[in-house]
């Protein structure tokens, strides 16, 4: 695992900022973009994926920053059971549900990966390498 100085270098974060970017671009179109409730929670789960791995990582040490991944990973998880809500209301076919549902669960992987690591790490403080 690398080392990294700033959240902006985790590998799971930029995963999950290309999961936002493809969340927000596929319900910014179509029916999708008025359905208001799904297309909002569904943004939401994705920023907060996003938001969670940055928050973690901004925390005083690993204890907290894996408490922060598992939401993260929780909310991965979110937008792809959401995804089958939309692919059920015709929002975007099928082929883009398994797109958006494989990036999704990479994004999961690789925050679990990162969880792994750390846990088996023995780093306590806030260097993490």
């Amino acid at each position: 695992m690398a080392t990294f100085r700033k959240f902006e270098e985790i590998d799971a974060w930029q995963k999950a900022r290309e999961l936002v970017k493809a969340v927000y671009a596929i319900t910014g179109k179509g029916s999708f973009s008025k359905d208001f409730g799904l297309r909002d929670q569904i943004r939401r789960a994705s920023v907060s994926t996003m938001s969670n791995v940055a928050e973690g990582y901004e925390r005083d040490g690993v204890k907290e920053f894996i408490q922060f991944l598992s939401i993260a990973k929780g909310s991965a998880g979110e937008v792809k059971s959401q995804l089958y809500v939309a692919v059920d209301q015709g929002y975007f076919t099928r082929a883009e549900f398994e797109n958006l549902a494989t990036l999704a669960d990479e994004t999961g992987n690789m925050i679990a990966g990162l969880m792994a690591y750390l846990k088996q790490s023995g780093i306590k403080g806030k260097k993490y390498s």
